[in-house]
């Protein structure tokens, strides 16, 4: 416990989380942006109170387990604190996150957990605060292959604090595009920008945590264009900011979904594949609407 609350950083970052909020509400008020709405933000900030209570026991439960595996690990001993082993989990770390994202985007059950921060329909700091709420819970099942790779659990909790930190900052209007070879390797707001977009064009791309080649490696990155500008929030939008709905709206939209399908075989893919499958309507996934967008 000691060492899990010695190497979260998480704790020493809300007052810059909150400073930073603070100055942006300012700055758009002060120049008319209309970035922010006092219903919305007050949600956000309240799922991320919630997102922190909810973690609270699978986050314990990941500690002792990546202790555990640590301990059985054979490279225990050739991996430690060396300069080489925080670079090496600085990139592990980073393409599990964007595989424990993507997975969020693609798998319904993962979504309906994950969903929570793509609900408001304003892009600002506030929004970085939304943390899904269900998604806690599966999170750290995608960070047990590093201890066994002999990265102790210190490390992990570390390098995971690290990318939140990092990733706080780019929900955020006020930063343009940076030069080319930042945008090129790094996740930026220009990029974030597209992962919050409900576009069609824009949709389940761009899953990265601190870089964005993995996107770029995998298919799933898109470029912020000006001829299609960023429209943010859900396809269908859920016009609350009640957070008990913030949290649950897609469970019960699932659950609506398995009570009308006569097939164990749809209920199964109503939990298991992309957002947007129907068995008695159209299909609705990311990359249906882009063929189809493509095709007109």
């Amino acid at each position: 416990m000691e060492q899990f609350l010695q190497d979260d950083l998480t704790t020493f970052a809300v007052p810059l989380y909150i400073g930073a909020l603070l100055l942006e509400m300012r700055y758009a008020r002060r120049h008319g942006l209309h970035w922010f709405r006092r219903g919305d933000t007050l949600a956000s900030l309240g799922m991320g109170v919630l997102s922190l209570l909810v973690e609270i026991a699978p986050r314990l439960l990941a500690l002792s387990a990546f202790v555990w595996l640590h301990d059985v690990s054979p490279l225990r001993d050739v991996v430690q604190r060396q300069w080489w082993a925080w670079l090496l989990l600085f990139f592990l770390d980073d393409f599990t996150y964007y595989w424990f994202h993507r997975g969020n985007h693609e798998v319904r059950l993962l979504w309906a957990g994950h969903v929570n921060h793509h609900s408001s329909q304003y892009f600002n700091f506030a929004t970085a605060l939304r943390q899904g709420v269900g998604e806690r819970i599966h999170k750290f099942l995608f960070w047990l292959w590093l201890p066994l790779l002999g990265f102790d659990a210190g490390m992990i909790i570390t390098m995971i604090s690290i990318s939140l930190f990092y990733q706080f900052w780019i929900h955020t209007q006020s930063v343009d595009r940076l030069p080319a070879w930042v945008e090129a390797v790094f996740n930026t707001p220009s990029h974030h920008r597209v992962h919050h977009g409900s576009n069609v064009r824009y949709l389940d791309r761009n899953h990265g945590g601190v870089l964005i080649l993995w996107d770029r490696l995998f298919g799933t990155f898109s470029a912020e264009r000006e001829d299609d500008p960023v429209v943010y929030g859900l396809t269908s939008n859920i016009d609350s900011d009640n957070i008990l709905w913030v949290a649950v709206h897609e469970y019960v939209a699932i659950g609506r979904d398995l009570a009308r399908a006569e097939r164990w075989a749809d209920r199964l893919r109503y939990l298991c594949l992309a957002p947007g499958w129907r068995h008695d309507g159209p299909d609705k996934r990311a990359n249906t609407l882009r063929r189809q967008q493509a095709a007109t």
